[in-house]
């Protein structure tokens, strides 16, 4: 079956089932084509709860499949691979969270969205890359337990006055992005703005001429007056971006800041899980209650 074929069944099934495809930015190009709404991570939690579907096909990762559970369990959700983890999410257990909170027992516990259930359950409030600054000011404590991305945490850590500690976690795309790759690629693109994610070592995001979340670099690029743009992150994003300014250049700042696990959502996989509906993702009740608590209270903190 050629990519028209899956293309076509999809719409049918879509339509039979009430279902829509949500892709994340760094999913494969074909796959951000044929989705209903691509974004980051803190749009796609908002629609998980916002869309009339019955069915959420999610082209991303497994944390991501998670939330939109825990927010909407009246939804079947479904994640095409179900092998499509997040190595950062994979560096924080709640058990290791819960001995963490009792060295810190001052400190309100945020967690990144990138996570599983079971450490959202035992945290405050989630946030996103897009919303971390806002979610943490809206804490009354003084104190900050920022898990698992310490580049994002020591990033937000800049933009309050509240004590934050880090967790020894991040994400292995954007931790290989170098100070020498920024330069070397400014060396080669001078006139470019450089535009980087907070998941960026602090040594990379000394350079940016801007820091943002996906949806935020692509908000900023779309309203520039620059026609040239360095973009630190994963590469898939160049699609989103070229498609959205096609008179403006994209130049992805390292070629191999490649998600494997976001790739792993492919037509012929979303085709099959909408089919057959044999890749739904649960959390259990227990679970799944507390955690909403935390991602309740990051979808509040910031203003639809």
């Amino acid at each position: 079956m050629d990519n028209n074929e899956i293309l076509r069944r999809l719409s049918e099934l879509k339509e039979e089932k009430n279902a829509v495809i949500l892709a994340h930015n760094y999913a494969r190009a074909e796959v951000q084509d044929a989705a209903d709404l691509v974004g980051d991570s803190f749009t796609l939690s908002q629609a998980a709860v916002d869309l009339d579907a019955d069915v959420i096909v999610f082209a991303g990762v497994h944390f991501m499949a998670e939330s939109a559970y825990i927010l909407s369990p009246q939804k079947t959700i479904l994640l095409p691979d179900a092998d499509a983890g997040c190595p950062m999410a994979d560096m924080v257990s709640a058990e290791a969270l819960c001995e963490a909170k009792k060295k810190y027992p001052n400190a309100a516990v945020v967690c990144y969205v990138n996570s599983s259930a079971a450490v959202k359950a035992e945290s405050d409030v989630c946030c996103t890359s897009a919303n971390a600054k806002e979610v943490i000011s809206a804490i009354e404590e003084d104190e900050i337990l920022f898990v698992p991305d310490k580049n994002l945490g020591h990033y937000v850590s800049t933009l309050t006055d509240k004590k934050v500690h880090l967790w020894d976690g991040f994400c292995p795309i954007h931790q290989q992005i170098t100070a020498h790759d920024v330069l070397a690629a400014k060396s080669r693109h001078p006139d470019a703005v450089f535009l980087a994610h907070p998941e960026c070592r602090p040594e990379v995001l000394k350079f940016a001429d801007g820091i943002f979340s996906t949806a935020g670099i692509i908000k900023y690029a779309a309203a520039s007056s620059d026609a040239e743009f360095l973009i630190g992150t994963e590469q898939e994003m160049m699609h989103k971006l070229k498609k959205d300014s096609p008179e403006k250049s994209f130049y992805p700042v390292s070629k191999y800041a490649y998600c494997a696990n976001m790739k792993m959502a492919a037509l012929p996989s979303i085709l099959n899980a909408l089919e057959t509906e044999t890749t739904k993702i649960t959390v259990p009740e227990e679970i799944r209650v507390k955690a909403k608590k935390s991602l309740d209270r990051m979808l509040e903190a910031v203003p639809k």
